[in-house]
């Protein structure tokens, strides 16, 4: 079975509505800093909603979840990004040679990762973000 337990009597296994098995999986760095690390979290129990799920993220210090990350890892999914060796490229124009470096980019350009956002929401039959304010 699993090697790890939670502390703390056999009530929290029972009485927790949802319960997360976080993992650090690499260290995100700018040159020797480790600036955040790349996390798995799996649902182990979940009474709200299906259990058992899978979510990789970026959490960077000082920021939290990275929004830019996340944008990326999903339009590289979603075929909106184009990913040839370690460089990204969107609509023929290369954003960056590695994860983080298009992360970067991502962050300066605004404009671009909004353009992203919208095509990967409709991609999944969600609103864009104009018609949820509007709502």
């Amino acid at each position: 079975g699993n090697p790890e337990t939670t502390t703390g009597g056999n009530a929290l296994k029972f009485y927790a509505s949802q319960r997360l098995d976080i993992r650090k999986m690499t260290s995100l760095k700018s040159g020797q800093d480790v600036t955040g690390f790349r996390t798995k979290v799996k649902v182990v129990k979940n009474k709200l909603a299906p259990p058992f799920r899978e979510a990789e993220f970026d959490i960077i210090f000082g920021e939290g979840i990275s929004r830019e990350g996340d944008v990326l890892d999903l339009a590289a999914e979603h075929g909106i990004l184009e990913k040839s060796g370690a460089w990204y490229s969107y609509k023929g124009d290369r954003i960056g040679q590695g994860r983080d470096n298009a992360r970067v980019f991502l962050k300066e350009n605004r404009d671009i990762m909004k353009q992203m956002e919208d095509e990967i929401r409709a991609k999944l039959g969600m609103k864009t973000v104009e018609a949820q304010e509007e709502e």
